[in-house]
């Protein structure tokens, strides 16, 4: 018997993408990584893991006011990378991690970072969530940022049942089922959605737009 291969669920990636827009038009990344240079980018993105973006912002205003260029950060002393990142937590990991991908992305790419998923996977603290997130905000390359905000609504909105919490499973889920030209946008939009509307404890249902209320799995 042969197994049956589930579709795509298209159409509820085109109206969940389309309500959103109208919700939030003009999100964006939530780093402020000023988008201009993109190493500065894949730094805050190490940073962002298991701390807020608003924290990262902080951090990372100091950070790059001391080490401007990709080469002063990636010949700072870790133990001065480590006092400045300490606020951000896993401290030690972050700042060892930021300064061997500085170095990678210095002495084998020459700066620029490549435009591939799995070569960005190989610079160290970099995973596929960030990668995308690089991907789509420096190249315009459309990818699934599955972060905590996106796993948790789009479960909660029937793309995938809601215990399912693998990043890999959710992206590849997503990537079929989101328009490729609104993937970075809208991950972005649930970043925001996640903080003010469907929040991981006590979510705002009443202020959930209704097409995606009627939608939602979560307290039915």
């Amino acid at each position: 018997m042969k197994k049956e291969i589930k579709k795509p669920d298209t159409a509820r990636g085109e109206l969940v993408a389309a309500e959103l827009e109208k919700l939030y038009p003009d999100s964006a990344c939530s780093l402020d990584w000023g988008g201009g240079e993109a190493w500065k980018l894949m730094v805050m993105g190490r940073l962002s893991a298991q701390c807020t973006d608003a924290r990262v912002n902080i951090v990372c205003k100091d950070l790059f006011e001391k080490y401007p260029t990709l080469d002063s950060l990636a010949d700072a002393p870790l133990e001065n990378i480590e006092n400045i990142v300490r606020p951000c937590g896993l401290y030690r990991t972050k700042a060892a991690s930021i300064k061997a991908a500085c170095i990678k992305l210095r002495d084998e790419y020459g700066g620029e970072l490549p435009r591939d998923v799995e070569k960005l996977c190989e610079f160290p603290g970099v995973g596929r969530k960030i990668a995308n997130l690089l991907l789509g905000d420096v190249f315009g390359i459309p990818g699934i940022v599955a972060d905590t905000h996106c796993i948790r609504i789009c479960g909660r909105l029937g793309f995938y049942p809601e215990d399912l919490k693998d990043p890999l499973k959710v992206e590849r889920i997503l990537t079929d089922a989101i328009p490729k030209d609104m993937q970075t946008d809208t991950c972005h939009r649930l970043v925001d959605f996640g903080r003010d509307i469907c929040r991981a404890q006590s979510p705002r249902c009443e202020m959930c737009p209704e097409k995606l209320r009627e939608m939602c799995t979560h307290n039915k």
